[in-house]
């Protein structure tokens, strides 16, 4: 067993996909022809976009990604080298703040974002190994 990729149902595919590339830098991967279903490079695992009617299609009952809403019980984090001038390049795009940049005790920097959905993002630097 591996972990494959990750799929999260938005109300609008393609403009999820074009937020991603532009908060985070991501590029696409595949697109389907009926826009109900893409992915974007995101290194080994592939972060993907299905539409609400996809759900519906494969006879999914899922509570709907909403920015109004309380963010789901999940967040997709990215590791980065400069989480500060990731986290304002997010914010430029349309992310929504969550929590500025902080150091952790642990010694990693963290912040948070809604994306255009109102699903989590982490944005943090890599996680030191311990001595």
């Amino acid at each position: 067993m591996k972990f494959g990729y990750t799929i999260i149902y938005v109300a609008d595919v393609i403009a999820t996909i074009e937020f991603y590339e532009t908060a985070f830098g991501l590029g696409r991967r595949f697109i389907h022809e009926s826009h109900q279903y893409a992915e974007l490079e995101t290194g080994a695992t592939v972060l993907a976009f299905a539409s609400d009617a996809a759900a519906d299609i494969n006879n999914l009952a899922i509570r709907p990604n909403r920015k109004a809403e309380l963010a789901a019980g999940f967040e997709v984090a990215f590791v980065c080298d400069d989480p500060a001038a990731a986290y304002d390049t997010a914010l430029a795009a349309g992310a929504s703040p969550v929590s500025a940049p902080s150091l952790k005790p642990w010694g990693q920097t963290v912040s948070y974002v809604r994306d255009l959905n109102g699903c989590l993002v982490e944005i943090c630097s890599p996680i030191s190994p311990s001595p």
